[in-house]
């Protein structure tokens, strides 16, 4: 079925304030469904996990559920789902648990293209055990990450790659399957952030070769909290620090504290809502959420096109506009400097016309610096599953009014 943008955007009762909302990559809005599904849980009948009495049942039917659906989005299994604070607590924990066994000798490899959750747990990690950091760069002109930038880098004491499926800065998305052959090949494990990726191509963590593939549900439609996916295997090789009484079993030895039951529930109705972007036919109703999950990707991926390509003639037309996105294969994200303007006035101007594309660095410091933009950055534009052609040509007018 076709892509209903209108129908999409009935969905989500924050839209109703009247703003073109151009900050996806920061966190989306949410749809009401999520909503009900997180206030049904929290005010239902609801205690620890358990089997005795309808309390303890939805709590366990909230983790369970959450399981499967974050498996079905991931292509995992759902003793390898892991539920974090966020994704940058998750990759705090895995570099704590995993460098237990890191030393003198050993490497790690980061990338200046990713956010800074997978750059700094990891670095800090390195530099209390005594490993070496080793740095691949992109390219700034083209915003390109080459797998020869990984690739060159590795060596037999590489311990782990902690690299971007898709920079949250510029949309470039590398070829990391090529990336994961090489770590896998020098014996070394893959760390992915997949937090911007996942808003807007389907993950398969076992396609991408991904060992770790972290994600954040806030940012496709869900509520605040992170998503660690990997091997069941893997995991049960891992040994966190952990209270004494709680469970050894994987994924739960992985999870301290009572779980945000509600919030699960929000997460696994996020999933659904994003199954359903592409509509549902009587055939497409009884097929996999999977499968569900696949054709409403192809779906939004066409849509999101169409509203990249509008806007990218756009900006075109404008004078003294520079768009950092320029990779080959990317998200419809751009990062944009304004000759004569700080990229503050720039967004300041358009809030006005209540239209929201912040400015930062957006928390991808290397990738900023390294693009000659210092830790101020730029103005980005981030596509939502929710944004349609008029709030492209809004966005384009006010930028148009703000650079005359």
């Amino acid at each position: 079925m076709a892509y209903d943008v209108a129908r999409i955007r009935s969905e989500f009762p924050s839209l109703e304030s009247g703003w073109a909302q151009f900050d996806g990559p920061g966190g989306t809005q949410t749809p009401r469904s999520v909503g009900e599904a997180v206030a049904s849980v929290l005010t239902g009948p609801l205690s620890n996990r358990g089997t005795t009495g309808v309390s303890e049942e939805r709590a366990e039917a909230a983790v369970h559920g959450f399981r499967l659906a974050m498996a079905d989005l991931v292509n995992g299994h759902p003793r390898g789902i892991v539920q974090g604070r966020s994704a940058t607590q998750l990759a705090y924990d895995f570099s704590r648990h995993l460098s237990k066994h890191w030393g003198a000798g050993d490497e790690i490899v980061v990338t200046r293209l990713d956010h800074d959750s997978n750059v700094r747990p990891w670095v800090q990690a390195a530099e209390r055990v005594g490993a070496t950091v080793r740095w691949a760069d992109f390219d700034p002109v083209t915003g390109e990450l080459p797998v020869e930038a990984v690739a060159t880098l590795l060596s037999s004491r590489t311990r782990l790659v902690a690299v971007t499926a898709a920079s949250n800065l510029i949309g470039t998305m590398p070829d990391i399957p090529a990336i994961a052959a090489a770590a896998h090949a020098a014996g070394a494990l893959v760390y992915v952030d997949g937090v911007h990726y996942t808003a807007h191509e389907l993950p398969d963590v076992g396609a991408l070769g991904a060992d770790f593939f972290s994600c954040s549900p806030y940012k496709f439609l869900g509520p605040h909290f992170g998503v660690l996916a990997a091997a069941p295997e893997l995991l049960e090789s891992i040994s966190p620090d952990k209270l004494a009484p709680s469970t050894n079993v994987v994924p739960e030895r992985f999870e301290f504290g009572t779980l945000p039951y509600e919030l699960l529930a929000g997460g696994t109705a996020a999933v659904d809502v994003l199954a359903g972007l592409a509509g549902l036919g009587e055939a497409d109703a009884a097929s996999s959420r999977r499968a569900r999950l696949a054709a409403s990707y192809a779906a939004l991926h066409e849509h999101e096109e169409e509203l990249r390509a509008r806007l990218e003639a756009g900006l075109a037309a404008l004078p003294g506009v520079t768009v950092w996105s320029r990779a080959a294969r990317r998200t419809p994200t751009l990062l944009m400097t304004f000759a004569g303007h700080e990229a503050s006035d720039i967004t300041q101007r358009l809030a006005d016309r209540k239209v929201l594309a912040p400015s930062s660095n957006f928390y991808a410091l290397e990738a900023s610096r390294h693009l000659g933009l210092g830790d101020e950055g730029g103005l980005r534009v981030g596509l939502a599953p929710y944004n349609d052609a008029s709030e492209i040509d809004r966005l384009l007018d006010g930028l148009a009014a703000a650079l005359r």
